[in-house]
């Protein structure tokens, strides 16, 4: 998505550490049209996937996913980072690295919100070494729900996370694939 990459060239930021900072618009600050132009993308690409359910992680997939699934009209449901008190009943649970935060953490899902009716489409902001997105499979695996695609808006790709999910069988789509990132540049890879 030659939109998304433009945003990144002229807003994001490269920081030490294999870091891209997009929080001026698209995970701290949220560009609205931009991510309605995003959902609308994702809708293109599966649309035809039987899609019932978007499923992501809090907090900066939410925005994604919430402006996807209007084209989609479905619901969207995401993993909590915490167990907290107004999550009632009983939960899938996965614990995820981030690379973000260097530490793990523990996803919970309410069991009410996602069963073996569902065909899922996973979205997230970022894919690196594919933790979260490992843990949300995990998630959609313990319900019996079947993933028709795995939606991300921009990915490392020379961090192993697309390329293990793509071997594995997803349908994967990557809006912007970084294929190098230096402390000062980075380089998208042709689509």
């Amino acid at each position: 998505m030659k939109l998304l990459e433009e945003r990144i060239m002229q807003e994001g930021q490269v920081r030490p550490g294999n870091v891209l900072k997009v929080d001026c618009f698209l995970n701290h600050q949220l560009d609205v049209d931009l991510l309605d132009k995003i959902g609308e993308e994702f809708y293109r690409i599966f649309k035809d996937d039987g899609i019932n359910k978007i499923l992501t992680i809090e907090a900066s997939g939410i925005a994604i996913a919430c402006m996807t699934a209007r084209h989609f009209n479905v619901p969207v449901v995401f993993a909590k980072k915490a167990k907290s008190k107004n999550i009632d009943g009983e939960v899938y649970t996965s614990t995820v690295h981030s690379y973000t935060y260097g530490r793990d953490y523990d996803i919970t899902l309410s069991k009410k919100f996602l069963s073996p009716s569902d065909k899922v489409l996973i979205l997230d902001d970022f894919l690196a070494n594919g933790k979260a997105m490992k843990g949300l499979l995990d998630v959609c695996a313990q319900a019996g729900a079947t993933v028709g695609g795995i939606g991300i808006c921009i990915e490392k790709g020379f961090q192993p996370g697309g390329a293990e999910l793509r071997a594995a069988g997803y349908k994967l789509a990557s809006l912007a694939i970084v294929d190098t990132m230096t402390d000062d540049q980075l380089t998208f890879r042709e689509q």
